[in-house]
């Protein structure tokens, strides 16, 4: 088949690979129905991770069973199904504790950006629904994959809580779901840090209430102002620079927490400025397994409607300019349909 391998920064080839395949007897594969770019993809694309060589890419899945191994007991070929970019049995102590991006048999997955997809630990991984979903909801269902878990993940680690006040640090795909996620957990007020517009308008659809276009120590000083100098009950940091990291301590009260869900690049904390913020930190990969089966029947449901934040859609064929399109900005997150 033919699917998308990163050879190097700038590098991306819809080229061919081996049909998935069945190789442990949990495993499952899968037709996708359609995939996505995800910002974290950018930055090997950017030559801002290392790579150890080509890479198959697609983390963000969903699509229809068509075979399972022969221990595969919760889902079954002609279910439609979404599952978590992060591979877990579901069932390990982190799972029950509800970490399943922990797992003890964690793997992170990858090649999704492809026709075919096999998804290891299947019972574990995939969540189905009950009947196939109609094609309009498949970009949200697909959402729910990551981008929409983590962003709920963001706002369920920063203890977001009805009335509360929210300020979220960044406005690509995970910033705005973020700020879809904290409407949902009844926050009163949520401001959105951002500076283009296309983006702005979608955060306040999604539920903001605020937009603060300044970065740094204007835009903390902007929050500041808009909290009458208390600062933000809760922080959700959604970029993983120094400088986003930074201005989310920083517009966090007292006592707030911080959910940073931005993958670090050269992050470091002054432990003095931290220890004197009073302020809790949860964050790392999402745990989108715990939160899959609500977020798809909220999708369902059409109670919410994440797969707006896709503002470019190409065929799957068109990759490499899917993610040229989001590196500059021309687009949000692109969804590719197969």
């Amino acid at each position: 088949m033919l699917a998308t391998v990163l050879h190097g920064p700038g590098d991306v080839r819809f080229e061919h690979v081996d049909d998935p395949k069945i190789v442990k007897p949990t495993d499952a594969v899968i037709k996708l129905s359609a995939t996505c770019i995800c910002g974290s993809d950018l930055w090997p694309y950017r030559g801002l991770q290392p790579m150890g060589g080509p890479a198959p890419m697609g983390h963000e899945y969903c699509g229809v069973v068509v075979e399972v191994g022969s221990d595969v007991r919760t889902v079954r070929p002609g279910q439609f199904v979404v599952g978590s970019f992060c591979i877990s049995d579901n069932t390990c102590p982190h799972c029950r504790f509800g970490f399943p991006s922990s797992c003890e048999q964690r793997e992170f997955m990858s090649g999704a950006q492809a026709p075919y997809a096999r998804i290891p630990l299947a019972d574990g991984t995939l969540v189905a629904t009950a009947e196939m979903p109609p094609d309009d909801l498949i970009p949200s269902l697909l959402a729910t994959s990551d981008v929409l878990g983590t962003g709920w993940y963001a706002a369920d680690a920063a203890r977001v809580r009805p009335g509360s006040t929210v300020a979220v640090v960044g406005d690509g795909a995970v910033g705005l779901m973020g700020v879809l996620s904290a409407k949902q957990m009844g926050a009163a007020r949520i401001i959105a840090m951002s500076r283009h517009k296309s983006r702005q308008d979608l955060a306040l659809e999604y539920g903001a209430t605020d937009i603060v276009s300044e970065r740094g120590e204007a835009g903390v000083a902007t929050i500041k102002e808009l909290t009458k100098g208390i600062g933000a009950d809760s922080v959700l940091e959604c970029v993983g620079t120094q400088e986003s990291m930074s201005q989310a301590v920083q517009c966090a009260r007292p006592g707030a927490m911080i959910g940073y869900v931005g993958v670090p690049h050269g992050v470091q904390f002054d432990g003095q400025a931290l220890f004197f913020s009073q302020t809790g930190m949860l964050g790392g990969p999402a745990p989108v397994r715990r939160f899959l089966p609500h977020l798809m029947d909220l999708v369902l449901q059409r109670k919410i409607d994440p797969g707006k934040v896709f503002d470019l859609e190409l065929p799957l064929a068109d990759v490499a300019e899917g993610y040229r399109a989001m590196d500059d900005r021309r687009a949000i997150k692109t969804l590719l349909r197969v």
